[in-house]
């Protein structure tokens, strides 16, 4: 049964548990090996227990053979999908759209340019409810920091497990900003916190002098209780154009919700010259959500 079959079956008379993969904290308590080497396994390889019991080619072969035999399997013969193969493209397509904003119209006209074939918007609506519905994916709403409302318009998916994510690419689409982007939101997921796309729009100054309207984002808005943090995720934040662009909707940000940027190194938690919080990825994973 999928979830929404619980629901419908027995409503008022169960409560439904979520079982979700190793969190990256359990996942590096058990293979007591550094910190670094974790991340890096665990970005490729997720959190799934068998997979993370296997060496080697062994946990890919896992991977797929799991992907292909028991979820789509699954989704294929709970929903009769005739349309095997553009099910297959699409989340592939979602694979590789990780942390992008997109929707389903935009989707269907990505599917079209790639394949040359044609797919309506309700059907790759409905393919991505099964997805979500199967516990391959979560999705993560837009959220208008400045008008305090959810914008519907587009929305982020994630991979509930960043192994999936991987064998659905045949571990060749190495994106390291993509994946850390979904650790974090898994990891948040798991501890608790509601998480949304923060974006807004503000009047930026050009180099001309001239005044122009952009819409900026922040990776994660996420409460929990009375905590609110704002998160950008960065993979290189070495280079001062990156760091630039990072912090950019910090600054026009003007208010008091705490303003966090992981990064993926092992850096000690420290304040910027902004008052930003500046932390390293598995201090933030191990030690910060934790608090």
């Amino acid at each position: 049964m999928l979830s929404t079959d619980i629901v419908t079956e027995f409503r008022d008379k169960a409560t439904n548990i979520k079982l979700m993969p190793l969190s990256f904290e359990e996942f590096y308590t058990y293979k007591n090996i550094d910190e670094s080497k974790a991340i890096e396994e665990y970005l490729m390889y997720g959190g799934i227990p068998l997979v993370v019991l296997k060496e080697g080619e062994e946990k890919e072969r896992y991977l797929r053979n799991l992907f292909e035999t028991t979820y789509f399997r699954d989704i294929i013969e709970r929903n009769r999908i005739n349309k095997i193969e553009a099910l297959d493209e699409l989340c592939t397509l979602l694979a590789t759209c990780v942390g992008d904003l997109i929707n389903s119209n935009t989707l269907s006209k990505i599917y079209e340019t790639k394949t040359k074939h044609k797919i309506n918007y309700e059907t790759v609506n409905s393919f991505i409810n099964y997805f979500l519905d199967s516990f391959i994916l979560n999705e993560a709403f837009r959220y208008d920091l400045k008008g305090k409302k959810i914008i519907n318009s587009t929305r982020k998916y994630y991979y509930t497990d960043l192994g999936l994510r991987n064998a659905r690419l045949n571990f060749t689409y190495s994106d390291t900003g993509k994946m850390l982007e979904n650790l974090v939101y898994n990891e948040l997921i798991y501890n608790g916190y509601r998480v949304n796309v923060g974006t807004f729009d503000t009047f930026i100054k050009e180099e001309n002098k001239k005044t122009i309207r952009k819409s900026l984002e922040v990776d994660f808005l996420a409460t929990k209780g009375l905590k609110k943090y704002y998160i950008q995720v960065c993979d290189d934040f070495t280079n001062s154009e990156t760091i630039k662009r990072e912090i950019k909707p910090y600054i026009s940000l003007n208010d008091q919700i705490i303003k966090i940027v992981v990064v993926n190194k092992p850096i000690v938690e420290h304040l910027d010259e902004n008052g930003y919080t500046i932390i390293g990825i598995t201090d933030f994973l191990l030690r910060f959500i934790k608090r």
